[in-house]
């Protein structure tokens, strides 16, 4: 058994993880289902662009701000109870959104929405790590592919949702969302107590989030994300230039979706399996999403669009499990939550700068060196993939 994830008494199977991988869905299709639909209809609500900026800001500075709190919180009480009470409390939010045509409500319902994510996500993270023994990269690699499906087609369904019935029909689906997976981690995971932990001085907290193991990771993490949330944005662009028509463009974004998800499991597998080592394979797919970037950047046509996502989805499916899978096993299990909670912190701060920085540099210079930009930064994470560990002590 691994000494930095103790079993439980009871063995896990399949049943109790499937709630958790529904909870890292929730988060990510909440985040992207409104902001896409706050794009698209803000003129119709009266927002104004600042208002709009500040509303698609507001779930994620709650998240940068409290996912470490919660995680912490998790560590100390056990992790199901904050899961839980994270999405009763992101249904709760989510029903403010009713009376989403005030923009006052609105910005109450998003901001509730990114604090109670705060909760849940880092815990079910921890959970996951917890209940995966000896399989972390298998288990991660289902979660993230849950959660990075929800980040991609989150959108999409958004739109459904919004021409279906407005903002009301999309938060709506959301508390009804929330309160089912709630009952479903109420019901099937099993409750993990919570370890004895020791006393930890800030100098000691220091050190921890400033070790490789830790502080490599985190970065892979960003900078996938980061490519994610630019891919999501600009890659739909770039097929309406080269005339795909909407149909087209929006399914630019399934197909780097359906690339992260399927490769992810599989990414976890062979890494449990040791056929894979986590640097090159972090290195791997970073190298993936750059050159992904460099090649939307600069290779006309809608066949070098559709490549491009599918190396970019393929990198973030390669990099995001073996990073998360490297957290879980160089992380003793009483302070999993903190942890989680910091790296998913380096995830949010990537999801903005991804764009911003796209964004900031084709204003100035042109899209192409926009994504030359990503493809550069993202390049350079790759120098800061951990080292592989020494194989764990068992006992």
């Amino acid at each position: 058994m691994d000494v930095n994830h103790p079993e439980s008494p009871t063995p896990h199977v399949d049943k109790h993880r499937w709630p958790l991988y529904a909870a890292g869905f929730t988060t990510a299709f909440g985040a992207h289902a409104v902001a896409a639909g706050l794009g698209a209809e803000s003129s119709d609500i009266g927002l104004t662009l600042l208002g709009l900026g500040v509303l698609l800001a507001l779930y994620d500075v709650a998240e940068v701000f409290l996912k470490p709190v919660f995680g912490a919180l998790s560590d100390r009480i056990g992790p199901k109870p904050v899961i839980v009470s994270g999405l009763l409390a992101f249904a709760a939010a989510s029903l403010l959104g009713l009376w989403a045509e005030q923009p006052l409500m609105l910005a109450a319902a998003r901001l509730g929405q990114g604090m109670a994510a705060s909760a849940f996500s880092p815990a079910s993270s921890a959970t996951v790590a917890r209940m995966s023994g000896k399989n972390t990269g298998r288990y991660f690699g289902r979660y993230g592919s849950w959660k990075g499906l929800g980040y991609a087609i989150g959108p999409l369904l958004g739109a459904i949702a919004i021409i279906a019935g407005g903002f009301a029909i999309l938060f709506a689906v959301l508390a009804v969302l929330g309160l089912v997976v709630a009952a479903w981690v109420a019901i099937s995971v099993p409750r993990l107590a919570p370890l004895p932990r020791p006393r930890y001085t800030l100098m000691d907290v220091w050190r921890q989030s400033t070790q490789r193991s830790f502080l490599g990771p985190t970065v892979v993490l960003a900078a996938s994300t980061g490519a994610l949330g630019a891919a999501v944005g600009f890659l739909p662009a770039l097929a309406a230039r080269e005339n795909a028509g909407t149909l087209g463009s929006v399914a630019v974004v399934t197909v780097l979706a359906l690339a992260s998800s399927l490769i992810q499991p599989q990414i976890g597998r062979l890494r449990d399996a040791g056929a894979i080592s986590d640097r090159p394979g972090m290195v791997a797919g970073l190298l993936s999403i750059a050159v992904g970037a460099l090649m939307a950047g600069l290779v006309p046509g809608v066949v070098a669009v559709y490549a491009s996502a599918v190396l970019i989805g393929m990198g973030i499916g390669v990099a995001t499990p073996l990073a998360f899978a490297h957290l879980a096993d160089s992380t003793p299990a009483e302070r999993l939550g903190r942890t989680m909670g910091s790296a998913e912190l380096g995830r949010e701060l990537g999801d903005a700068g991804g764009p911003l920085l796209v964004g900031g540099v084709a204003v100035a210079a042109g899209l192409p060196w926009g994504l030359g930009a990503l493809a550069l930064v993202v390049g350079a994470a790759a120098f800061a993939a951990p080292w592989s560990m020494q194989p764990v002590e068992r006992r």
